[in-house]
């Protein structure tokens, strides 16, 4: 059981080594930070099933990071959440297959309440429906799932995972996003504690 489990390991962290490293993560930062910082939108995620969950995650450590995000489940975009777009948003979705039926609908819902609004596209298929109306596609490598069967998302959530995190830490990095601020965002628990002490010794 050790084995597998070290192999289980092995196999993420070599699918993680893997990421493309494209001019689609460029893109998608600067579409962030036009629309958001510049244009004082918001970045909307989206996601179904386990992809959606990576979504949600992603955009509460943007929002807490200083690029204020919310994240739209696509089934209740359509009975009237999708009312939370606004003309100056840029949306961010995930789908694994690049062709997942609810993020494909939500997409046009999104485009016809605000037309033109930018879409960033995490797949592990860049020939999908998804991927040939995006603005900025993001690859995932197609990594293959270390669930034996081959087919619970495992793998692929780890690498959109790490995605995430790189796409977080370039616009803190872009924005120059200091510790004063993120205590004035995460003011609760041993993280606001932190960031606040942080933040005194950066004044000295």
């Amino acid at each position: 059981m050790k084995d597998i489990i070290k192999q289980v390991i092995e196999d993420e962290a070599q699918a993680v080594r893997n990421i493309p490293v494209t001019d689609g993560m460029i893109k998608a930062i600067e579409l962030i930070y036009e629309r958001v910082h510049q244009k004082k939108g918001k970045l909307v995620t989206s996601g179904m099933g386990k992809a959606g969950q990576i979504a949600l995650n992603i955009s509460t450590t943007f929002s807490s990071t200083g690029t204020p995000s919310v994240f739209l489940h696509p089934s209740e975009s359509q009975h009237g959440d999708l009312g939370i777009l606004q003309e100056n948003d840029v949306l961010l979705v995930i789908s694994n297959s690049g062709k997942t039926r609810e993020i494909v609908e939500l997409i046009d819902l999104a485009e016809n309440l605000h037309e033109g609004l930018p879409l960033i596209v995490i797949s592990s298929n860049p020939e999908g429906a998804l991927a040939q109306n995006a603005d900025a596609f993001i690859y995932t490598g197609n990594p293959k799932e270390v669930c034996p069967l081959g087919l619970s998302p495992t793998t692929s959530t780890t690498v959109m995972t790490v995605i995430g995190d790189a796409l977080v830490v370039s616009m803190m990095k872009k924005i120059g996003f200091t510790n004063e601020e993120y205590a004035k965002r995460h003011h609760g628990g041993y993280l606001g504690d932190k960031s606040r002490k942080q933040a005194q010794t950066e004044r000295k």
